[in-house]
């Protein structure tokens, strides 16, 4: 017999895994108990660093929206043994192109190439996962986190403009599907994250820190803190909010 929706484990699908915030979200999802399948470019690592294996990862590449539709049915696939159910969808992944030497791509130096590579990772992957899953996503009254960025608000000395502009975009997309999802009892929420301390922060991030009320860089667990919130029950009347995670640079 099966389990009411309700009582089986619940199941997340998180794009980029494989470090940083990514990584410390499917740690703290984990812990709590939860399913958690990763996408990547990259196959499932030999030496992965959390106990999911093969079966709860998936190869895709987001830049192609050919590939982020089979990847939507992979998924659907997957979580039928389930109940065809998914409890949160985490748009993690983005990439941030950079120039010779890991130089800064403005507008004029960002050839439509990188506009449109950047848009479809950043951006167009996000829907196309969101509305490919929307079936299993309304089963489970789940929600949906889009991870924006401070660079979306501003011109950021280090993240490029096709990246801001394309985070920019995606703030405004989180109150779109907020108002479209909410009525099939699927919340969408946004995070904004600041100056948080991974393997990827360029030279002279350090130096943002004085512009910070708090005077440190995050961590990436604390993002993943506030990813997992927005998952709960604990937020179950917030959204299409764009949740602001930089110690106060924004003020």
């Amino acid at each position: 017999m099966a389990l009411p929706v309700n009582d089986r484990r619940r199941i997340m699908l998180l794009t980029g895994a494989s470090r940083g915030i990514g990584h410390a979200t499917v740690k703290r999802f984990s812990a709590a108990g939860w399913r958690v399948i990763t996408c990547s470019r990259h196959p499932f690592p030999e030496n992965c660093p959390w106990e999911m294996g093969p079966e709860d990862h998936l190869q895709v590449d987001l830049a192609s929206a050919q590939d982020t539709m089979r990847a939507v049915e992979e998924v659907r696939g997957r979580l039928g043994a389930e109940g065809g159910v998914l409890h949160a969808l985490v748009n993690n992944a983005g990439i941030s192109p950079k120039g010779p030497d890991g130089a800064r791509l403005g507008a004029l130096a960002s050839d439509f190439d990188t506009w449109q590579r950047v848009f479809q990772v950043n951006l167009f992957a996000t829907i196309l996962l969101a509305r490919g899953l929307r079936d299993e996503l309304a089963r489970a009254k789940g929600s949906v986190v889009n991870v924006t960025s401070i660079a979306g608000s501003r011109v950021h000395p280090f993240a490029g403009a096709a990246y801001g502009t394309s985070k920019a975009a995606l703030a405004g997309l989180t109150r779109e599907m907020a108002a479209d999802f909410g009525p099939l009892g699927v919340r969408v929420n946004a995070i904004s994250p600041g100056e948080i301390d991974t393997s990827i922060l360029s030279p002279g991030t350090e130096k943002l820190v004085e512009q910070i009320p708090q005077r440190r860089l995050g961590t990436p667990d604390e993002v993943a803190k506030a990813i997992y919130f927005l998952c709960t029950e604990a937020s179950s009347y917030v959204n299409g909010a764009e949740l602001h995670i930089n110690g106060g640079q924004h003020v």
